[in-house]
């Protein structure tokens, strides 16, 4: 491969909210060949690939990941240029690890003379409130530093875990096959120290792709590690990394931008409502909905109740009688607030493909409601990562996007590709987990009519 130009840095997200760190990068929702030859051929040195894969079972998952490795491979060798691969997961340690980054790299190693020596494990994203100290991850909830075991994100059904400690979290999610104790893990002090030099010296010890967990509280922790992490790959060292978003960022060294106002998200060319659409279940969504609600903007609220799917057919009444009221909505100047009934529907059951199966049919019923819009809404705002996924890949049939950057902090908007259902649409994603109380209102003042 030529050596002149830098890697192309290939981020791989399992739901659309990775892009929560930069701004003016390529996010595709393909990964056939084609599509990946295109995005290495971009001037821009790092580009996104949606694939949804939290959402997915771990077969589909599996065969996913198989097939991107091998396109990427094919898309380096005809285009002559190396790649950084980033698994970007959740910053809250839910997802299909080790799976992912084990079938990437038996994949490529399979397809390539290419070896990695180890696996970043890297979950710092300070806009979410996640920070990594004492190689214990936190999360930020109400000033307090909650260690990430304790969390409600820890109890999830289908991605579920009790450690807090990396380490401990590696070897409990890889089920002993990879020990606590043969993680190197990268600390602060080896981040502000007067040189490097430890952190250096850390990653060129790493070998069969042994796993480094890296401990950040500030983006300069961030970006002292990428420092160290050049340093180690120009004496050949070669890393898979499973991250959140603000390592891509660090890597990429993507400059800061302001955050999104009013008149680069609407125009007065469209004077229709615009839909929020809410599928996240965590209590922090919860609480945002319940701040908006009590707001004197004039929305419209609509229920969704997804337990119908118990029913034959109920499923389908209830989106269509959504729809319905949303194109009535949006068709009057009002904006409409889609919702999911609050409580949650678990089956009740061990196996977590199941539950994701069962989420998936709810998923496709409610971002189905902006899949047959008749009426062109002036923005839309989807809440919760598998919803926002399939109202861009499903509903809006996005294929490329464009990251504008954020309108809250760790919130991204994309700007929809000229292929899409709606050309050129500021669509919001609003991951479930990420926010303060108010972040939801916010959001909706800053869309709603000027004269409201």
């Amino acid at each position: 491969m030529a050596a002149e130009r830098e890697p192309v840095i290939v981020v791989l997200d399992d739901d659309p909210t990775g892009v929560q760190t930069v701004h003016d990068i390529s996010v595709y929702t393909f990964w056939d060949a084609e599509t990946i030859r295109e995005a290495f051929a971009e001037e821009e040195r790092m580009f996104f690939l949606l694939t949804n894969s939290r959402s997915l079972p771990t077969s589909e998952t599996e065969q996913l990941h198989a097939e991107i490795a091998r396109n990427i491979a094919s898309a380096a060798a005809a285009t002559e240029r190396d790649f950084l691969l980033v698994s970007r997961g959740d910053s809250t340690l839910r997802g299909h690890w080790p799976l992912e980054t084990e079938t990437l790299r038996q994949t490529l190693e399979a397809e390539t003379p290419l070896r990695f020596d180890g696996e970043v494990i890297y979950p710092f994203f300070l806009e979410g409130g996640r920070i990594t100290a004492g190689n214990i991850h936190y999360v930020l909830q109400g000033g307090q530093r909650v260690p990430a075991g304790e969390t409600e994100f820890a109890r999830d059904k289908s991605f579920g875990y009790s450690a807090s400690s990396l380490p401990e979290w590696v070897e409990e999610k890889s089920h002993g096959r990879f020990r606590a104790e043969d993680c190197v893990c990268i600390s602060l002090e080896d981040l502000r120290g007067g040189d490097l030099t430890a952190a250096v010296e850390k990653l060129c010890s790493v070998q069969d792709f042994g796993k480094v967990i890296v401990n950040s509280e500030t983006w300069q922790d961030a970006y002292r590690f990428t420092e160290a992490l050049r340093t180690a790959m120009a004496a050949g060292k070669r890393f898979l990394f499973r991250t959140a978003a603000a390592f891509p960022k660090a890597v990429a060294g993507v400059t800061d931008r302001p955050l999104l106002q009013r008149e680069e998200l609407r125009t007065p060319a469209n004077p229709n409502g615009g839909i929020i659409l809410i599928g996240s279940h965590v209590q922090k969504t919860t609480r945002q909905l319940e701040e908006l609600r009590a707001s004197s903007l004039p929305l419209d609220y609509i229920e969704f109740n997804q337990h119908r799917v118990l029913e034959k057919g109920g499923l389908a009444d209830e989106a269509k009688r959504v729809l319905r009221q949303a194109e009535a909505d949006l068709a009057s100047g009002r904006s409409a607030v889609v919702f999911t009934r609050r409580e949650r529907l678990d089956l009740d059951t061990d196996d977590p493909d199941a539950q994701l199966r069962i989420s998936t049919e709810i998923s496709d019923a409610l971002t189905g409601i902006i899949g047959n819009l008749c009426v062109t809404p002036s923005f839309i705002v989807a809440k919760g990562g598998i919803t926002s996924s399939d109202v861009g890949t499903k509903a809006l049939k996005v294929r490329k996007a464009r990251v504008m950057g954020q309108i809250r902090p760790g919130i991204p908007v994309w700007q929809t590709g000229a292929e899409s259902r709606f050309p050129g649409l500021p669509y919001v994603i609003f991951p479930g987990n990420v926010g303060d109380e108010k972040d939801l209102l916010r959001i909706a003042e800053i869309l709603s009519p000027a004269s409201v």
